[in-house]
């Protein structure tokens, strides 16, 4: 077990970490103030989603543009920079909400200022993190991103519901505020040694954006996934994220707490995988593991939709989560070791882009659906179909053949 934890014993990664998890934590309490807050000052279930598209959408149009800027620039000062713009956003958020002069569109506004800078900076740091540790310690440093994500998402909440009930929204605000300046002051005492910065190139914005296309689509293994990963999202997660409450709902009663339950035992599971990978000093077989645990999670949604019992359908959300958590890391491990450092930003910002594009239409089609036909129904098909669709991806030798 303590393998797991042996990136940490690299400086440069040691601080990047433990300021995302700061970070992470401080996101966390900033969706349940920022949820709360709409809740009582709308009474609208629309407003909080406005809200939610508004952060997306600027993102995932500028995803691509933020790959080409991480390949191009120096990631820890770009990294530095946003972490620096989304802090000072969120703090002016805080800052209205203290002076209680905080409106539906200011946060509307705020939120597209976000998920802008969002687009930068998530692409650098999966792009990064090879340049901090050897190779045999990607499994380790990846493994404690999942962890550090997934403690903040089981802790944040009760965390900030506390603080919320407490003292007030507005100190939620301003905590997350202060958290993206920890995480820049860490990243800022890396330093920016030419180990961790990008490689200087000459080439044209938009032809290093062909570039970062044209490694793709002349990588089967690449294309196929990011291509499936397209497809699949609308069935796994649209059931997952849309209609989950419903299921519990129409299954076992307004029962929020099983509602929560199943959350946590979805954490547990991610959280026992990413520590047992991170043992590992390298991933083998990977394109079967990939896409085995991909299958498993499909498979585990379809479960969820039988006519179980509660504590049957808890396994499954802890089977699914181990799996997903599974497929994450070792499709990250994949991407960091196989593309080339200089492409990896644009091949990351693709996969990122490809890969969340159609989730809204998950999201609305599941939500229809479930109203029409009932949730359990639609665990079913999400799981049937997704689970069918990826296991076409192992037809293809290539997908087969990635160690």
């Amino acid at each position: 077990m303590i393998g797991v934890f042996r990136a940490l014993s690299q400086r440069a990664f040691a601080l990047l970490w433990s300021g995302q998890t700061i970070s992470r934590l401080g996101d966390s309490l900033y969706m349940i103030a920022l949820a709360w807050w709409v809740l009582v000052n709308t009474r609208s279930a629309a407003a909080m989603g406005l809200v939610l598209i508004c952060s997306t959408v600027p993102m995932l149009f500028l995803l691509l543009l933020g790959g080409v800027a991480v390949d191009r620039l120096p990631r820890i000062r770009l990294m530095i920079a946003s972490d620096i713009l989304r802090g000072l956003v969120v703090g002016v958020v805080a800052l209205l909400a203290f002076q209680h002069r905080l409106e539906l569109w200011q946060i509307c506004t705020m939120s597209a200022l976000f998920g802008t800078v969002q687009a930068f900076f998530y692409p650098a740091y999966t792009a990064i993190i090879p340049s901090m540790v050897a190779a045999d310690m990607l499994p380790s440093a990846n493994s404690l991103r999942v962890v550090s994500l997934q403690v903040a998402q089981t802790i944040g909440p009760a965390l900030g519901a506390g603080i919320v009930a407490a003292c007030g929204s507005p100190l939620a605000f301003a905590l997350d505020s202060a958290s993206f300046g920890i995480s820049a002051a860490c990243l800022a005492l890396i330093g920016s040694s030419p180990k961790i910065s990008s490689i200087s190139r000459q080439a044209g914005a938009l032809d290093d954006l062909r570039m970062g296309i044209r490694t793709v689509i002349t990588s089967p293994w690449l294309w196929i996934t990011i291509s499936i990963a397209s497809v699949s999202t609308i069935f796994l997660d649209g059931p997952h994220e849309a209609v989950l409450p419903l299921l519990v709902k129409q299954r076992f009663g307004t029962h929020v707490g099983l509602f929560g339950l199943l959350t946590s035992l979805s954490a547990l599971g991610a959280i026992s995988a990413a520590l047992w990978l991170g043992r590992f000093t390298r991933l083998r077989h990977r394109g079967w593991v990939t896409y085995g645990a991909w299958i498993l999670a499909s498979v585990t949604l379809l479960i969820v939709g039988l006519p179980t019992s509660a504590f049957e359908v808890g396994l499954a959300f802890l089977v699914q989560g181990a799996a997903i958590s599974t497929l994450g890391l070792a499709w990250t491990n994949t991407l960091q070791e196989c593309v080339p450092a200089d492409l990896l930003g644009r091949v990351a910002s693709i996969d990122m882009l490809m890969s969340s594009a159609l989730v809204p239409i998950g999201y609305a089609l599941a939500g229809i659906t479930a109203d029409r036909v009932g949730a359990p129904l639609v665990f079913v098909l999400g799981g049937a179909i997704s689970s069918t669709v990826i296991t076409l991806g192992l037809l293809h030798p290539a997908i087969r053949s990635m160690d």
